[in-house]
């Protein structure tokens, strides 16, 4: 006869529970910033933080954006055999940063705008890691507090090539110079990737960069010891008001766990309308798990959160405002688009526990989120928000034409095609006639009509000048500047930049500064010729104490405005 099994035997056979993320999130304008630029989404399998810049161009739309974007990701069906989770967070960034060009196209007042993206996706027991900008995420695991994230701002290069102390990287004159972020800067922008073993009791912590005004250790010492999430978030935000926090800052407390019965029953949280500078919900119960708030009773914001922004359970209201999300004519507002993902969006948001916190919060609750023109409300939804095929209408077949008139319809079809693309082509090759830029030619600084790109074995660019300034006489900043190519907007405007060059060895003026205008003045000109400058090198922007730009003493650096 058989020996029984021991608990120890059972629990090693027993199969394991699938697992998900428990978490409590909170995001604040800070002690001296007019709005917030941040937004942060999390989740049962999905944590997403963003950090806007660009000032008044856009750094909340940039942000919120992305957030929004990102939000059907949070789901646990992902085919592991295949594959599927290794890339779709990848992907589905790629696919913001496409959405953010196009904001910028349609839009002119948005150039310069883009966001920091950190995110952790759970699924099939693996964590999938995704980080681009200066956002950062530590994992508390075994003991050990860690940094995960890397820094991609000017500093920490410095750092990685020895030509810096960590300990100098604070009071560097260019430490808010980001390397890389999202945005209308680079149409591929390179992601620092990863999949990671993850165990249950793991806590993870997602901030924006205004978490960086709190000592490390002070930070550390606050994830170690407060074991309640909501509380540890509580704190972190509250450590940062205190210190003065000139920035936005936004904080995600994640602790991986073993799913229970309870899970998956919890009701899903959706967002409450409330005003523009305050959204502010019931907050979740100790565990730090959401879950249902008693019926009529109205939200409330914990105490001392003002200007901070919840997410918890909606109210009579917030289903009022839910019905309110009818297709309207495109707004004239260049940081909110078309009022018409109240009703869709909440939709995909309440068919899971979440908290949504920042500017996604606000564009979620008032239904006005970014939106690119010439696109129907149900396609923008759909396609954007929700990412589900636009629902196909039934239509009566009544009539069967001939076939000879399907024929000559679909002739008239392709030729129609044809045509179309035709003239797109030539319409898009006279643009690039229009466009200069600087690079190299010959070891020499030149200037080139057209744009730098190829259509298959015909370029898109063609000779215009050869300078007499030698890429070996100019520092190295701007060597590499020039051969990643300096783009103008006309004749002039590339002469200048090589004037710029020969005078000074940079692509700009010392004393011009990054944030664009749409506007004819002076002080916009200046502004726009800094943002050409921030488009062809590293996106920057300041952490300064108001969101007005000011000029920066060096030469070969400019500053952009979060």
């Amino acid at each position: 006869m058989a020996a029984p099994e021991s608990p120890a035997d059972k629990a090693a056979t027993a199969p394991k529970r699938p697992l998900i993320m428990r978490y409590a999130a909170r995001s604040d304008v800070g002690r001296v910033r007019a709005k917030n630029d941040d937004s942060a989404y999390v989740g049962r399998h999905l944590a997403v933080v963003a950090d806007g810049m660009g000032g008044h161009a856009g750094g909340d739309v940039a942000s919120a954006a992305t957030v929004l974007d990102m939000i059907h990701l949070d789901r646990d069906d992902y085919d592991v055999e295949a594959g599927e989770a290794d890339t779709v967070l990848a992907d589905e960034i790629q696919t913001a940063n496409s959405l953010l060009s196009e904001l910028v196209h349609m839009n002119p007042k948005l150039a310069g705008m883009g966001t920091t993206v950190t995110a952790l996706l759970l699924a099939g027991g693996k964590l999938h890691f995704a980080h681009i900008g200066d956002s950062r995420a530590y994992r508390l695991r075994n003991g050990t507090f860690e940094q995960v994230s890397v820094d991609h701002t000017f500093v920490q290069r410095l750092i990685d090539e020895g030509r810096l102390r960590p300990e100098e990287a604070e009071t560097h004159p260019h430490k808010n110079v980001l390397m890389r972020v999202l945005g209308d800067v680079d149409a591929s922008p390179e992601l620092d990737l990863d999949v990671l073993d993850v165990e249950p009791g793991e806590r993870w912590l997602l901030c924006s960069d205004g978490l960086n005004y709190v000592a490390g250790h002070v930070v550390e010492r606050t994830v170690r010891e407060t074991k309640n999430l909501r509380e540890c978030t509580e704190k972190l935000v509250d450590l940062t008001l205190e210190a003065g926090s000139p920035d936005n800052v936004t904080v995600v407390m994640v602790d991986i766990a073993e799913q229970t019965p309870d899970d998956v029953n919890t009701a899903a949280v959706e967002v409450i309308p409330a005003p523009e500078t305050v959204t502010a919900t019931a907050p979740a119960p100790p565990s730090g798990t959401p879950s249902a708030a008693p019926s009529g009773t109205p939200p409330t914001a914990p105490s001392g959160s003002a200007g901070s922004t919840y997410a918890g359970k909606t109210s009579e209201n917030a289903a009022e405002e839910a019905g309110q999300g009818k297709e309207s004519q495109p707004s004239t507002d260049p940081h909110l688009g078309e009022h018409l993902s109240a009703e869709v969006l909440r939709e995909e948001l309440s068919t899971r526990p979440h908290e949504l916190v920042g500017a996604a919060a606000s564009a979620a609750a008032s239904g006005s989120i970014p939106s690119i023109a010439g696109r129907t409300v149900a396609r923008r939804a759909a396609t954007v928000l929700t990412h589900k095929a636009e629902p196909d209408k039934d239509e009566p077949d009544e009539y069967k034409p001939p076939v000879r008139h399907r024929r000559w319809l679909t002739i008239s079809i392709a030729a129609a095609i044809v045509a179309v693309l035709g003239i797109g082509l030539w319409l898009g090759y006279a643009w690039t006639q229009t466009r200069y830029y600087i690079g190299e030619h010959d070891q020499r600084v030149a200037i080139f009509n057209g744009v730098s790109q190829r259509l298959g074995p015909i370029p898109l660019s063609t000779l215009e000048t050869v300078t007499d300034i030698r890429m070996s006489d100019l520092p190295e900043f701007s060597q590499q500047r020039v051969r990643q190519t300096v783009p103008a907007r006309d004749l002039y405007d590339a002469q200048r930049i090589v004037k710029n060059l020969q005078r000074t060895g940079t692509t700009a003026p010392a004393d011009e500064c990054l944030t664009p205008s749409p506007t004819p003045s002076a002080s916009a000109s200046a502004t726009a010729t800094a943002t050409s400058r921030a488009t062809s090198g590293a996106a920057s922007r300041s952490k300064s104490a108001t969101p007005t730009p000011t000029p920066t003493p060096s030469p070969s650096y400019c500053e952009g405005v979060k």
